[in-house]
């Protein structure tokens, strides 16, 4: 994903010399490129993401279109509130964004374990919340913010799943992508852990359960009349996130049901059960252990159908 997003982002810088790209300390061996091409588009600041979210600010407020960068919860919670006070309340054109969401960083730890993000960005009034499902998704995704007046967010994983669909329909922020057709049971995932839900319905489906695979890649705004169809079409909607299950994916379409009158005849979300994560380990590893694997997935289908 993290090499989708680098290549749109060099073809926005090429074609529009305001658009700025921020980093804290990183990008070595990633942004090398990008600043021998446009040196005046392109600002390490250190190990300062706060101070980071208040220059980009500044520079959004000259008129600039502007991308902060950094890993995990660097880029987002520990500068929260220059965030919230600076770019948002002043609606800035930046779009901020987390390398490694989820367990993407699992063997370093819970510092740098990503699991409540979503559910507080999304909590921001109007900021977009991303999560790109496929590598495509993230290039699209880092284009169509870039180009949206306001603050958005962009978590980039580093697990994706494969595209299984043609490339050529637009990325649009409020429609999602269905990635398998079935009248069962609707899985909608975000970020990465599509992979999961895919590899649950290929083996359901030798068990002749159908499978509906939704991959929700923008969870603000959310695609309402697609879970509006999985709630009246299907048997019951499952949700699946790397992350907190309250307040992110499973808490925006549940919130979605109520308001719209519609009560799935089958609902579980499926993500971190409201704890930190304290095992280190490969986001393979980790996912597994938490419960968020396409085995736990499988499990938790198959109850609920009974």
């Amino acid at each position: 994903m993290r090499n989708e997003f680098l290549e749109a982002t060099i073809k926005l810088a090429k074609n529009d010399k305001d658009v700025v790209l921020l980093t804290a300390d990183l990008g070595f061996g990633v942004f090398e490129e990008y600043e021998n091409m446009f040196p005046n588009q392109y600002f390490n600041v250190g190990v300062a993401e706060q101070s980071m979210t208040s220059i980009a600010t500044g520079l959004a407020m000259e008129g600039k279109r502007v991308i902060t960068y950094s890993i995990g919860n660097f880029p987002t919670l520990r500068c929260l509130e220059q965030i919230r006070n600076d770019a948002c309340y002043h609606e800035a054109n930046i779009t901020i964004v987390a390398s490694g969401g989820g367990f993407s960083y699992g063997a370093l730890g819970m510092s740098h374990h990503a699991t409540e993000d979503l559910s507080i960005l999304r909590a921001l009034p109007g900021v977009k919340v991303v999560a790109p499902c496929t590598p495509w998704e993230a290039g699209k995704a880092i284009t169509a913010l870039v180009n949206d007046n306001g603050v958005g967010y962009l978590r980039l994983d580093k697990s994706f799943a494969n595209e299984t669909l043609k490339e050529t329909s637009p990325f649009l922020f409020e429609k999602s992508r269905r990635h398998r057709e079935g009248r069962d049971i609707t899985i909608i995932a975000t970020g990465g852990i599509l992979k999961e839900a895919l590899k649950a319905a290929d083996f359901l489906e030798k068990k002749n359960i159908k499978i509906r695979v939704v991959g929700m890649h923008t969870i603000k705004p959310l695609d309402v009349e697609e879970v509006k169809l999985a709630a009246i079409e299907t048997r019951g909607i499952i949700t699946l996130e790397e992350n907190n299950y309250l307040g992110g994916l499973g808490g925006a379409i549940a919130e979605t049901c109520m308001d719209l009158e519609i009560k799935p005849k089958l609902f579980h979300r499926i993500g971190l059960n409201d704890i930190y994560s304290s095992i280190v380990g490969s986001q393979e590893y980790l996912r597994e252990k938490y419960k968020l694997d396409s085995e736990a997935v499988i499990k938790k289908i198959l109850e609920l159908i009974r």
